[in-house]
This record gives C-alpha cells, structure tokens and sequence, in this order.
C-alpha cells in the first residue's frame, strides 16, 4: 500500500496493526483561514466543536504531533478521505508526523507534487457533494494512530512503500451531529479549489493498534449559520441579568 510525507516529516501511510490499549491527548487540530491569515477560534455547543468559515475563502487544517512518537493522522473532510478521495474509513491512508511535528494541511491531495485547495464553499458545489455524497458535509474529522514498536531487523525509511493499519472504541473526543435547526443561508460544505503545489514522500507506518487512540472532530458552517442555531451570539446580543443593581449597600443621603 502506498504512503507519503508532507515536509520533511509530515507523511502519508496506510496499513497492519499490534494491539495495545488506547491513550489519550496524542495531537492538536486547529484550522486556519488563509485568505484572513487567522486561526478560526473554536466555539463549543452542546459538547461539538464549531468554526465559522467565510464562504469563498481557502482554508488549510494543522495538525500538531504533541506525542513522543511518531503519529499516523487519517484525515476527514465532509465524509471523504483528504488523501485518497475515498469515503472516509478508519483504516485508510493519512499524514504521518515526527515527534513535535507541526504540519499545514492545505487540500485534497492529488498527487506528490499537487493538492486541489480546501475553500468554504456552498454545500451544492462542495466536493463531497458533487461526488454524490452529501450527507456528511460540515465536518473534519482525524482519527489518530501511535506507532507500533519496532521489531527486530525491521527497517523504516522514507521513500519505502509500507503497510499502517485499520483502526477499540475512540480514547478521546468525538460528538454526534448537531441538531437539525433551520438555518437562513446554504450550509457550508469545501470545495475542490485551486490547483497548488504541495510535495510529499513516502513511508512506512505500522499501527499499534487496530482502532485510533484519539478522534478528534471540528464542525463548521457559516457564521449566519452559526448565529441562528444559537452556537455563537449575534453581535450587540446582551445576556440578562437577574440581579441587575448594585453590589454594596450605598451611603445615606446626607441630612
């Protein structure tokens, strides 16, 4: 099975797995708006976590390794897999990262050299959804995997075609789907934008387990969208008070 690399480190694998029990806290995801040059900053709602995209603008997701070892990350973006186009499933390809690695993912993936960029689009003209699979639009998901123990003789090196594995329940944070609330504009959905260059290696990545060690997902529409179901506060919103007067008892009027 084929695996790649991003930077240097950054890498793609797929895979064969060990069992050993899940731990917690293996990385960080967060999302950045590149045509902004912002990180989106996440607001919690009923146990999910949203990010309010501008639709039209590019986006890339980072993925932090904040582990001591090596990490596979399976991305997810609306339901499909970012490297293979595939209907996202655990045991598929995905980014492999070194220790404190911090790497940009920025779009589909089309080859070693090129990725088609992530853009908040229309849910219509999302590549999900122009692929015929629109259900699961609105959501990143990764799935994250430590490294099985090296064996004896085996050998490990960037360039070799290589086996990772398929994923015990998830150890860390995942969230079932909002709830269906009428919203006032299209729900957001990515696109398959603009060709650019992205250059990425292969390696070898053998899971220490056949199910991830941590699932972490981020949601994300409009930030209308996210007003009406009441995630973010509308702007100049108030929240009242019950006990609007004053905290201390004031002096008497003098006489």
């Amino acid at each position: 099975m084929l695996t790649l690399s991003l930077t240097a480190a950054a890498l793609l694998a797929c895979g064969t797995a060990v069992h050993l029990p899940p731990r917690p806290a293996l990385a960080e995801v967060t999302v950045i708006d590149r045509n902004a040059n912002e990180t989106l900053p996440l607001h919690r709602h009923r146990g999910d976590r949203w990010i309010a995209g501008t639709p039209g603008n590019r986006y890339s997701i980072v993925l932090h390794n904040r582990s001591a070892g090596r990490v596979l990350a399976v991305l997810s973006v609306d339901g499909v897999n970012a490297i293979s186009g595939e209907t996202a499933g655990w045991n598929q390809t995905g980014y492999v990262l070194d220790p404190g690695e911090r790497a940009e993912i920025r779009g589909w993936r089309k080859s070693q050299e090129r990725i088609a960029a992530f853009e908040f689009t229309a849910l219509p003209d999302s590549y999900a959804a122009r692929t015929g699979r629109p259900e699961n639009v609105g959501v990143i998901g990764v799935a994250l995997y430590r490294e099985a123990a090296p064996r004896a003789k085996a050998q490990i090196a960037p360039g070799a075609s290589g086996r990772a594995a398929e994923p015990a329940a998830p150890a860390a944070e995942t969230a079932g789907r909002g709830d269906a609330i009428a919203q006032p504009a299209p729900r957001l959905g990515t696109a398959h934008g603009r060709s650019e260059s992205s250059y990425v290696q292969t390696t070898r990545f053998e899971r220490a387990q056949p199910n991830p060690d941590q699932v972490l997902t981020i949601r994300y529409d409009s930030r209308s969208n996210l007003v009406a179901m009441g995630v973010i506060e509308a702007p100049g919103t108030t929240r009242p008070e019950p006990f609007p007067g004053m905290a201390f008892v004031p002096d008497p009027p003098r006489p």
